[in-house]
C-alpha cells in the first residue's frame, strides 16, 4: 500500500522509523534466560555485546556464561555469543534437555554435542564433567591442566556445520594457527550467517556416495589444486593400491580358469584314451591360462598379500620394485585371455577396466592422478571420512523468461553432506544427528545388479541386495519419518551397456524382469520411456518401480527417483536441481487444493536427465 502512495525513499524512511520505534522493540520481560526474565539493562547488554544473539524473539533461552554457548531452552546450542555477560540466572543442568550424563560447565549436553566431542577426540568415557572456556580449551572439573582445544582440530568446523552446531566466529587452536585451509573453503563464513537447506547424501559402498562422493567431487573436489600435498599423495597411493587389488582379482580368475581348462583336458583325455589317464597328463599339460614360473611367483606373492590384508602396507616400495613385473604380466597371453572374461569375475568392479588399461603408467613413481582418475577412483574421500559442499543455483536465461519470481533462488544456499556408512555408527545410531536436513538423497549403483562383495559375515553377497538392505534401514529410521527421499539411480551409462550382455535377472530381486523390446530400438541419447525405449531404459524404469514399491510398503509414502550418469556434470546438476524442485513443492503444496488443481499428482515422480 505504501509503495502505491509514496516513493521508495519515503517508504524506507518510514520502515526504519517503525523498526526503531520503542513500541516495536522486544519487551525484556518476554525474554527468559536461564529461567529468569530479563530487565531493560540486561537486554541492552545482550544487544550491545560484540557477538549478540541473532533473531532473538520472546521465549526461553539458556546461556553458558563461561563458554558463550546459547540456545533455546530444551534444545542444543544454536550460537556462541559473547561470554561473561551478566544476564539471567545461573545455568541449569537440564537447560538443553540432555541425556548423555556428560556435562559442560554444569549443563548436561545433548547427543549431538557428545558426537561432536567424540569426533574432536575428546575422551568422554566415564561420564566426565568438563570445564570449557570461550576459546574452546577444556579441562575436567577439579583439574588444572588444559587437555586440548575442541575447535582447534582440523575438520571440526566442517563437522559442526553439518551437525548444525555453532563454532566461534574466529576459531583458533593452541598455537593460534588458522583452521585447515581446505576445511575453511568447504565451510565459508556465510554458513554461519545464513540458514541453509541441507541435503544428506547416503548410499551403499560403490554407489557413488559412500567412500566415493561423486556429487561432491564433481562440483568441488575435481580441481587437484584444492588438495593438500599429503592428500594428493594419499590419493595416488589409493589408486595404485586399487590397481594391485584389481590385478589380484584377475590372477585369482586366472587360477580358476586354468583349473577349469585342465579339468576339461583331463576329461577329454580320459574319454579318448582311458589307458593314459594319470598324473603326468595333468602335470605337464599347458593351457592358454598358464603362466611361467617368474610370473607365477609374483602372482602367489600378491594373492598372499591380499589375503593377509596388508596390501596398503607395501607402498610405496611396491611401485618401484614390482612395476616392471606388472608390465610383463599385463602383456602375458594368459592374463589377456583372463581379461577378456572379466565379466565372469564377480568381485572385479566395472571401473577397473579404466585403470587396468593404464596400469603401467599409474604404477610409475612419478604418476600424478588426473581429474578423471579421481572421479573414477574407488575409496577417494576427505581425510576424516566426511564431505560437505555448499552451493547455489544460478538463474539461467530461460528461467528469466518463465519464472521471474524465482530469482531469489540465487540467494538461497544449499548444503550437500556426504558421510561414510561407518560414520553412521552401529545400526545407524548417529542418523539422529541429521534431523534438520531437508531431504535425504539415497544413491544406488545400477551397475551392481550382477556384482558381489563380501559382507560383514564374510559371505559373498549381491551388491544390489546389500543396497536394498541399507536402503530399508535408512528409510525406516525414526529420524526420517516425515522426510522426503530422492533415490538416485546412478551409473546409468554403464548399466545401459551391461544389461545388453548380462541379464538383469542375475539379481534374484529382479527375477520377474521380462521386458518386451521393440525391434525398432531407440538410440541411447533418447530418454523417453514412451517411444521405443531401449533395454537399458526399460531396466531403469523397472528398477525405479521396484524401489518405489519397497519404499511405499515400508513407509506408506511416495518415493522420488532420478536416473543419473554420475561422471557427467550436467547429469549431476540436473539431479540436484530436481531435489530443489521437490523442496520447493513441499513448501508450496499446502497452498494448492489437489481436487481443484488435478494436474498435481499425489504420487512421487521420476526424473531422467
Amino acid at each position: 500500500m505504501l509503495k502505491r502512495l509514496l516513493n521508495n525513499l519515503e517508504v524506507r524512511q518510514i520502515m526504519k522509523a517503525e523498526k526503531l520505534s520503542e513500541a516495536n522493540q522486544l519487551p525484556p520481560e518476554y525474554v527468559y534466560v536461564n529461567g529468569e526474565p530479563l530487565c531493560h539493562e540486561e537486554l541492552d547488554v545482550l544487544k550491545a555485546c560484540s557477538n549478540p544473539p541473532k533473531k532473538m524473539k520472546p521465549g526461553n533461552y539458556w546461556y553458558d556464561k563461561v563458554s558463550g554457548l546459547w540456545g533455546k531452552e530444551g534444545q542444543k546450542p544454536s550460537q556462541i555469543i559473547s561470554p561473561h555477560l551478566n544476564v539471567g540466572g545461573p545455568i541449569k543442568a537440564n537447560a538443553s534437555s540432555g541425556n548423555t550424563e556428560v556435562f559442560i560447565n554444569g549443563r548436561e549436553i545433548t547427543k549431538v554435542e557428545l558426537r561432536m566431542l567424540q569426533l574432536a577426540g575428546v575422551q568422554c568415557a566415564g561420564n566426565p564433567h568438563f570445564w570449557v572456556n570461550e576459546d574452546g580449551s577444556y579441562q575436567e572439573e577439579g583439574q588444572k591442566n588444559t587437555k586440548g582445544y575442541i575447535w582447534g582440530k582440523a575438520g571440526m568446523k566442517l563437522v559442526c556445520a553439518f551437525l548444525s552446531l555453532p563454532v566461534p566466529s574466529k576459531p583458533s587452536n593452541s598455537c593460534g594457527e588458522q583452521v585447515n585451509s581446505l576445511i575453511s573453503r568447504s565451510v565459508p563464513d556465510y554458513l554461519e550467517q545464513r540458514t541453509l537447506l541441507k541435503l544428506l547424501l547416503v548410499g551403499s559402498s560403490g554407489s557413488g556416495t559412500i567412500g566415493e562422493p561423486w556429487m561432491i567431487r564433481q562440483r568441488f573436489f575435481i580441481n587437484l589444486s584444492l588438495f593438500t600435498e599429503d592428500e594428493r599423495e594419499n590419493i595416488k597411493l589409493t589408486i595404485q593400491s586399487n590397481v594391485y587389488g584389481y590385478l589380484g582379482i584377475l590372477l585369482e580368475g586366472r587360477d580358476r580358469f586354468e583349473e577349469e581348462s585342465l579339468a576339461a583336458v583331463t576329461k577329454e583325455q580320459s574319454t579318448d584314451e582311458t589307458e593314459h589317464i594319470g598324473s603326468k597328463s595333468n602335470t605337464n599339460c599347458q593351457t592358454i591360462y598358464s603362466i611361467g614360473p617368474r610370473l607365477k611367483a609374483f602372482s602367489d606373492w600378491l594373492l598372499k598379500t591380499m589375503v593377509s590384508g596388508n596390501l596398503e602396507a607395501i607402498f610405496p616400495a611396491a611401485t618401484r620394485e614390482y612395476a616392471p613385473l606388472v608390465e610383463e604380466l599385463l602383456k602375458d597371453e594368459a592374463i589377456r585371455a583372463t581379461y577378456k572374461r572379466r565379466n565372469e569375475l564377480e568381485m572385479l568392479p566395472s571401473v577397473s577396466s579404466y585403470f587396468l588399461e593404464r596400469a603401467v603408467d599409474i604404477l610409475r613413481t612419478d604418476y600424478e592422478p588426473s581429474d578423471l582418475d579421481i572421479l573414477y577412483a574407488e575409496g577417494v574421500t576427505s581425510s576424516n571420512g566426511l564431505a560437505c559442499l555448499d552451493f547455489s543455483y544460478p538463474q539461467s536465461a530461460s528461467d528469466d523468461k518463465y519464472d521471474t519470481e524465482d530469482q531469489h533462488d540465487t540467494l538461497l544456499r544449499y548444503q550437500l553432506i556426504s558421510v561414510h556408512a561407518r560414520g553412521l555408527g552401529e545400526n545407524c545410531k548417529w542418523l539422529e544427528m541429521f534431523e534438520d536436513v531437508g531431504m535425504v538423497i539415497f544413491c544406488v549403483s545400477m551397475n551392481d545388479y550382477d556384482q558381489f562383495t563380501v559382507d560383514g559375515n564374510g559371505l559373498s553377497t549381491n551388491k544390489m541386495l546389500l543396497s536394498r538392505k541399507f536402503f530399508e534401514s535408512i528409510v525406516t529410521h525414526p529420524t526420517f519419518e516425515q522426510m522426503d527421499f530422492l533415490l538416485i539411480l546412478n551409473k546409468f551409462d554403464l548399466f545401459e551397456e551391461k544389461i545388453e550382455r548380462a541379464p538383469l535377472t542375475q539379481c534374484e530381486w529382479f527375477d520377474d524382469f521380462h521386458p518386451v523390446v521393440s525391434r525398432h530400438r531407440s538410440n541411447s541419447s533418447s530418454n523417453s520411456i514412451n517411444t521405443s525405449p531401449s533395454l537399458g531404459q526399460l531396466g531403469a524404469h523397472y528398477m525405479a518401480v521396484k524401489f518405489k514399491r519397497l519404499y511405499s510398503s515400508l513407509t506408506g509414502r511416495s518415493l522420488y527417483t532420478s536416473v543419473v550418469k554420475g561422471l557427467e556434470p550436467d547429469s549431476v546438476d540436473a539431479a540436484l536441481k530436481y531435489a530443489r524442485e521437490i523442496l520447493k513443492w513441499d513448501e508450496e503444496k499446502p497452498n494448492f487444493s489437489l481436487t481443484e488443481y488435478s494436474m498435481y499428482s499425489t504420487e512421487a515422480s521420476s526424473y531422467s536427465p
